[in-house]
């Protein structure tokens, strides 16, 4: 017969009356009082894992509580609750969700205030920050420019993520911000590449850089998301099989899985492998100044301007290598859900009917042509 793991734990003051005890957590190690406060019983983190510590505070709660003073000092604070998730949580996340993690906790604490008692957030905080954020705008890039309804909508939805982990984690009794409405844009953009389009870019991609054409090519092929397909190693490459595995920690989803490469695919990799012979964990995508590192993001950025430039084709806000992603689902709408997500990488297919196929009058024209008449007996 097997037993659990005893976890430490440490008690103080009289059962019915001032007990507290102060406990370590099972999984993460952190450090916890429990103590009854008003016929409920609460736990709060102390956001630390030094054990005497707990003690000295075990005691002062439990001399606080005999003399009937309520304690209002152990809610947790922002600080304290990003600090234990950016350590415990962030970490099993991609690199992409990770920096977004990291950044959207210093945007709270700039906005409300280390200190700022978790619990006491509230629909006014919410709304306050949504005006806050806009206000500031994105100046990542050494120039602000205008946040939108659905970046300010993902820096709430890691907050959201964060209270609902301390509510699991017994540092906070409920989300303070439950239901509270998200920023919608009413009319987001979502620009295609026509296939047109994507020929006279490939036709120009060689004379802007050997790698942006292979980036340009295998996001048409695979409707993969660029920040996944900048990160693959040739290790990732299984050229004989034509199989190309994406590493959960690259993907935005934290989705590992392998899909299947096409003819086009293949003689791109192979073109590639020939003019730069590389292996094992080499980047498929090394950074032009250090092939040390993997392109940056921005890099392909500027090369997609520059190839639009060559090939006479007018810019369009929201248009990159994600409306490649959106040709992907539309031009396959005709294969079953299940396995447009298989080849594509999308967990659920409810994303992909709302956020990338798109209805076309082709494809209509088609279906009403092979519509069958329901006659009694079929």
């Amino acid at each position: 017969m097997t037993h659990a793991k005893s976890r430490w734990s440490y008690s103080t003051g009289e059962r019915g009356r001032n007990r507290v005890r102060a406990f370590a957590h099972s999984k993460t190690g952190g450090l916890f009082l429990e103590f009854a406060d008003g016929g409920k019983r609460k736990r709060v983190a102390l956001g630390h894992r030094d054990r005497d510590a707990a003690r000295t505070k075990a005691e002062e709660l439990a001399a606080a509580l005999r003399r009937g003073y309520a304690p209002q000092s152990v809610a947790p604070t922002l600080a304290t609750l990003f600090d234990n998730y950016l350590r415990e949580v962030t970490p099993q996340k991609g690199e992409s969700k990770q920096g977004h993690d990291r950044r959207a906790a210093k945007l709270f604490l700039a906005c409300f205030g280390p200190s700022r008692k978790a619990a006491s957030l509230n629909r006014r905080d919410w709304d306050g920050f949504i005006r806050w954020r806009r206000s500031q705008g994105d100046r990542r890039k050494g120039q602000t420019r205008t946040v939108g309804n659905r970046v300010i909508e993902y820096d709430l939805k890691f907050l959201h993520t964060v209270l609902n982990w301390a509510v699991g984690s017994g540092l906070l009794d409920r989300n303070p911000l439950k239901g509270c409405p998200w920023p919608r844009e009413p009319a987001p953009r979502r620009p295609m590449l026509r296939h047109e389009e994507y020929e006279t870019l490939r036709a120009v991609a060689r004379t802007v850089h050997p790698l942006f054409e292979l980036a340009l090519l295998l996001a048409h092929e695979t409707g993969h998301r660029i920040g996944a397909i900048r990160l693959l190693k040739w290790s990732d490459v299984e050229l004989k099989p034509g199989v190309m595995r994406w590493r959960a920690n690259t993907d935005k989803m934290g989705f590992e899985h392998e899909s299947l490469l096409t003819s086009d695919a293949l003689a791109a990799l192979e073109r590639a492998r020939a003019e730069r012979p590389a292996i094992g964990d080499s980047w498929l995508f090394p950074a032009p100044q250090d092939p040390e590192h993997p392109c940056s993001h921005y890099q392909l950025q500027k090369w997609w301007r520059r190839a639009e430039r060559l090939a006479g084709l007018m810019h369009e806000p929201g248009r990159g290598f994600h409306a490649l992603r959106r040709k992907f689902a539309t031009e396959l709408k005709h294969i079953p859900l299940k396995d447009l997500c298989a080849l594509a990488g999308w967990k659920t297919p409810h994303v992909v009917l709302t956020c990338y196929q798109t209805a076309d009058e082709s494809t209509m024209r088609e279906a009403l042509a092979s519509r069958r008449q329901l006659r009694a007996g079929t």
